[in-house]
């Protein structure tokens, strides 16, 4: 695709060779002749100038000299939907692999395609333009929506619902047991776990993650909700609309997260926890059990703390070597005064 067509796709400030042929997407330091990149941000800005890019995608007002440039509001933004048109994804082959077992009450679209040895058990509904990988296992009645991708070694469970235009990467499981004792009797009685797990339009897992049913009542993931590598989140669990939940997050049972919320890796939730919108939950922080995070706020460290007081205590952490220096100073006269009496 030539510059100057991509420049009238972004609706960008073309400034250069508005000729030059662009067949790929690379990072700055990897770029060639070819390829369109993007920079944002002062630092970024002044590495571009040493790269061997084709294009640089650059923010609106800013300039490059030497280099062929497209001035757009958002670059990275922008980088997203140029690759959309450079590289647009292998459309769906559809058909079932000679291998896959399928079962003859599954009710599969006619341009669905279902890789080889997956399973499709009874009752399994699946939409138009969707993608099941080899091995993948879908329990009886499970529905799986339109234009989705499941990768290989996906299971999903009985009665399980995913929306349309969904992706679930390798090695992830929908719809396990969630993780409910009652001890008694001198041992640990399993509650029932009876709930569904329903997951909404235009969300992606990563893999070897894994959401657990509900136990009387389901577990939600929102619409358009991104979660990373091996997150795990537990039964009753409802996660808003649009958040991100980077990996190894764990979210105890019947925890409310709101819209627009982040939460950082290895952001351990407690039981019953709420979290409300828009809030930010740093790397490695702690929820303890039934805690409020109000909208908006954010936190971090364990226990969780609103991030001006974490940052004040931390401070006074790192300073505790020198104050315990000070404190064993001005304690040695008074010993010496003692032990002379």
């Amino acid at each position: 695709m030539k510059v100057e067509v991509i420049a009238r796709l972004l609706e960008g400030k073309l400034k250069g060779d508005g000729k030059r042929e662009i067949t790929g997407i690379a990072g700055l330091e990897n770029s060639g002749e070819k390829d369109l990149t993007f920079a944002e941000g002062v630092a970024t800005l002044r590495r571009a100038a040493r790269a061997a890019a084709g294009c640089i995608l650059v923010p609106e007002g800013s300039s490059l000299p030497g280099h062929t440039t497209i001035a757009v509001k958002h670059p990275k933004l922008a980088l997203i939907r140029a690759a959309a048109a450079l590289l647009p994804k292998t459309p769906v082959k559809p058909g079932i692999h000679p291998t896959a077992v399928v079962s003859s009450s599954a009710r599969v679209a006619g341009d669905a395609a279902v890789g080889a040895l997956a399973v499709i058990e009874d009752e399994v509904e699946i939409g138009v333009g969707t993608s099941i990988g080899a091995g993948v296992f879908l329990g009886r009645g499970a529905v799986i929506g339109s234009d989705c991708v499941l990768y290989p070694g996906v299971s999903v469970y009985a009665g399980m619902r995913i929306g349309n235009r969904v992706v679930i990467h390798s090695g992830t499981v929908i719809g396990s047991d969630g993780f409910g004792y009652v001890f008694a009797d001198g041992r640990q009685q399993k509650f029932p776990q009876l709930g569904q797990v329903i997951v909404e339009d235009d969300v992606e897992i990563g893999s070897n993650a894994t959401i657990d049913r509900g136990a009387l009542e389901n577990t939600v993931i929102g619409q358009g909700t991104k979660i990373d590598n091996l997150v795990q989140i537990g039964h009753n669990v409802r996660v808003g609309r649009h958040c991100v939940i980077a990996a190894q997050t764990g979210v105890a049972g019947s925890s409310e997260i709101g819209d627009y919320v982040v939460m950082g890796g290895q952001v351990g939730v407690g039981n019953a926890v709420r979290i409300e919108d828009q809030a930010i939950i740093g790397a490695q922080a702690g929820i303890p059990t039934g805690k409020i995070v109000r909208r908006g706020l954010t936190m971090w460290g364990t226990p969780a703390r609103p991030l001006a007081e974490f940052k004040k205590t931390y401070a006074e952490l790192t300073n505790l070597p020198n104050l315990v220096k000070k404190v064993k100073a001005l304690s040695r006269p008074k010993a010496a005064t003692a032990k002379r009496r």
